[in-house]
């Protein structure tokens, strides 16, 4: 299994990729559209991660907001 590390603007991606399987982990703030919290993709992902594609999303709260 190979694993890759970025960091892109203080955000931290790591990227596994087993077979079939690919595995990002994301590690960023919540932001504000509107009236919903909502979680921006990097663009080092748009191509792995396009509309229509299934994601199973896990949320861990490792800190508040502050």
């Amino acid at each position: 299994m190979e694993t890759k590390q970025f960091t892109i603007q203080k955000q931290d991606v790591s990227v596994s990729q087993n077979s079939k399987l690919k595995n990002f982990v994301i590690t960023k703030r919540i932001a504000k559209h509107g009236n919903q919290a909502i979680i921006v993709i990097p663009k080092l992902l748009e191509q792995e991660l396009m509309p229509g594609i299934i994601a199973k999303i896990t949320i861990d709260i490792i800190g508040e907001a502050g």
